[in-house]
């Protein structure tokens, strides 16, 4: 992880942090804690993205982020992304901040992009340089929406940092520091479970691709049932968009009574429940990293993934939904983690996402007197007849 920038603490700064879903509370909580500890004074606005108090509200209690400005938005989701620009617009004129900071790939993020330079306030991402290299990717978009605003990217590994450099940003601007992801599993106590304690599969499922489409949701139930009867009993927290489309489809009716189904499940609960799992099975990008954490094999429901560490380091495994053999080949990648020596080689492997120090090295960059230059954004001038290429 780089070290630039964590020497010198001789800057407080006024930050602004939106955050609109649950991964990105799990993830900036640390963040923010670290910045307030060091004497930087941050505004945290929960702009409403997610309109469930159990996907939101309540994970940010219980991981002690609070809150200081709470929008209420319509229901409608394509009437919130509207609100949810028009209020990123006024919250960073009312509070001038000095740095707009925010984390990923959701609709909060190109809001708050846009509103900060709109401002001439310098915009800084965390969680930058990811790709997936799927150009249908509404979340794609968004990260690289955050990258061509950003004056600062904090890249979580070296593999994101290479994605940018590759773009064409400037390595002085783009600093390693791993996900925050891990800061908050190490803030949790909760350490790898021995192999022997582990039982059962937990799956999670709610991006569009997998749970729109009726064929790949009739995929995605036929899987589940597989699984309970071949690899172990399946725990499946159902995302409130997926139950949705389960009742739109009659799919509830096709999933087996072995199938434990339940709302999502708090913070706390969740994690435990996965160190505990034997594998996991699963759309989310954030469960990606928190299953390498503890050590259990992946098999992400999808095409592609903007967290390849796992897939090279041979703890996850691509399948997609998008064709039949999708099903069988999820099957035989479930029997391959769960036998022989993989388990075992699996869980010895280092986590490729971070230490949990990913808030400490913010937090300091930030305060250094090295991250002024990057912080101004200068008016060009070309007068001279000098051409920029």
């Amino acid at each position: 992880m780089s070290e630039r920038g964590q020497n010198a603490a001789d800057r407080t700064r006024r930050i602004l942090v939106p955050f609109g879903t649950r991964p990105e509370i799990v993830k900036l909580a640390p963040v923010v804690r670290a910045l307030r500890d060091v004497g930087h004074h941050v505004v945290t606005v929960d702009t409403g993205q997610h309109s469930s108090s159990n996907m939101s509200g309540e994970i940010a209690n219980a991981l002690e982020l609070s809150v200081d400005v709470a929008n209420v938005l319509s229901i409608d989701p394509d009437q919130r992304v509207g609100e949810i620009h028009a209020s990123a617009m006024r919250l960073v004129r009312e509070y001038e901040p000095d740095v707009v900071l925010a984390l990923g790939d959701t609709q909060t993020v190109p809001a708050y992009v846009l509103a900060a330079r709109r401002n001439s306030v310098p915009f800084v991402h965390l969680e930058a340089g990811l790709r997936s290299f799927n150009e249908r990717s509404v979340e794609e978009l968004n990260r690289r929406v955050a990258s061509a605003g950003s004056s600062m990217h904090f890249a979580p590994t070296e593999r994101s940092r290479n994605f940018l450099l590759r773009e064409g940003i400037s390595s002085e601007r783009i600093f390693v520091v791993g996900n925050s992801a891990i800061d908050s599993l190490v803030a949790s106590g909760y350490g790898c479970v021995p192999l022997n304690e582990r039982d059962g599969v937990l799956v999670t499922a709610h991006r569009p691709t997998n749970v729109d489409d009726p064929i790949r949701l009739r995929r995605l139930t036929s899987l589940i049932n597989e699984l309970s009867l071949h690899v172990g009993p399946v725990l499946f927290p159902v995302h409130p968009r997926t139950e949705q489309q389960l009742e739109n489809a009659g799919a509830e009716a096709q999933l087996s009574n072995e199938v434990a189904r339940c709302p999502p499940l708090g913070y706390f609960e969740f994690i435990d429940r996965l160190r505990h799992a034997r594998l996991v099975v699963t759309d989310s990008g954030g469960l990606q990293e928190e299953a390498a954490y503890f050590g259990v094999p992946v098999i992400i429901l999808r095409g592609s993934t903007p967290r390849w560490e796992g897939v090279e380091n041979g703890s996850a495994v691509l399948v997609s939904l998008a064709h039949d053999r999708g099903v069988a080949a999820a099957l035989e990648a479930a029997r391959g983690f769960t036998t022989g020596e993989a388990p075992s080689r699996i869980a010895a492997l280092a986590c490729p996402y971070g230490d949990g120090t990913t808030g400490l090295r913010v937090a300091r960059i930030l305060s250094s007197s090295e991250s002024d230059a990057l912080l101004t954004l200068p008016e060009p001038d070309f007068t001279n007849g000098v051409l920029p290429w």
